[in-house]
């Protein structure tokens, strides 16, 4: 990988955020919002964004095929494409549109580079907060351009601070992460916004986030950020997470003591 491309692929994400993103937050009309699925918002924003995101990574890298979460919403047949050999790109151009939609914050871009398959490189940016992490597989995890690693203590478990994402889960998964809870020492609602939670995961402010969707361009930037960074994620089974995997859940934890005490106390045997 060049070594550049972790800076050419922040500039991009920043060049988004300041021509498309941030100038549209708090200014969009009712006809720049539309439901692209029940419950599912897009803006005039993400599509903006991601076409010029998308654009750039092909310059980037010619020949590389992008996948991009309002691309598919078009054409789902383009998630064949995260197995591919060569360069694939997973875009969320606003992860957290609904925030963003009502003039909330926090939302976050978010990009991944799977090469032959396998995750190669992440880049997650909170604009209005200016937190930027990316990580290159086998090369840790930076914060702000400071290397930076997880949590490596393990308090016990009426210590612990993390997000349970309940609204998705069954009502089983969700009773249990609802009792479970209650053992927390405290168990935040969650942010709207993928990006941010796995962004406080390494900053210190949680340590360990529970979700129950698992899209792939939701995800697979965090789970590198936060592995490249001596963290942990995996399916409520203890399956790996990858991206062009189903499985249940993903909890993603600090180490792999977190882990362990997360899964026991909120998820259903």
């Amino acid at each position: 990988m060049a070594d550049t491309l972790l800076d050419d692929v922040g500039g991009l994400l920043r060049e988004a955020a300041d021509d498309v993103v941030v100038p549209l937050f708090r200014k969009l009309d009712d006809a720049d919002i539309a439901e692209k699925a029940p419950g599912e918002l897009v803006t005039v924003a993400d599509r903006r964004a991601e076409e010029l995101i998308s654009a750039g990574l092909r310059r980037l890298r010619p020949g590389s095929v992008v996948v991009g979460e309002e691309a598919v919403a078009e054409d789902p047949e383009l998630l064949r494409h995260l197995r591919d050999g060569g360069d694939v790109w997973l875009v969320d151009p606003i992860d957290g549109t609904a925030n963003f939609a009502a003039g909330r914050r926090p939302f976050a871009l978010m990009v991944a580079l799977l090469t032959d398959g396998e995750p190669a490189a992440a880049w997650v940016f909170d604009p209005l907060a200016g937190t930027f992490a990316t990580a290159r597989a086998g090369h840790g995890t930076r914060l702000d351009g400071q290397p930076v690693r997880a949590a490596a203590d393990a308090p016990p478990l009426g210590a612990l601070r993390g997000t349970a994402m309940t609204r998705f889960l069954p009502p089983a998964d969700r009773a249990a992460a609802e009792t479970g809870g209650e053992r927390i020492g405290e168990l935040l609602p969650g942010q709207h916004c993928a990006g941010r939670e796995y962004l406080d995961l390494l900053t210190g402010a949680q340590q360990f986030v529970l979700f129950w969707r698992t899209l792939p361009w939701d995800h697979a930037p965090g789970v590198l950020l936060v592995r490249e960074a001596g963290g942990v994620a995996r399916r409520f089974d203890g399956a790996d997470y990858h991206p062009a995997d189903e499985g249940r859940g993903l909890l993603v934890a600090a180490n792999e003591e977190i882990w362990a005490e997360a899964r026991e106390a909120l998820v259903a045997p």
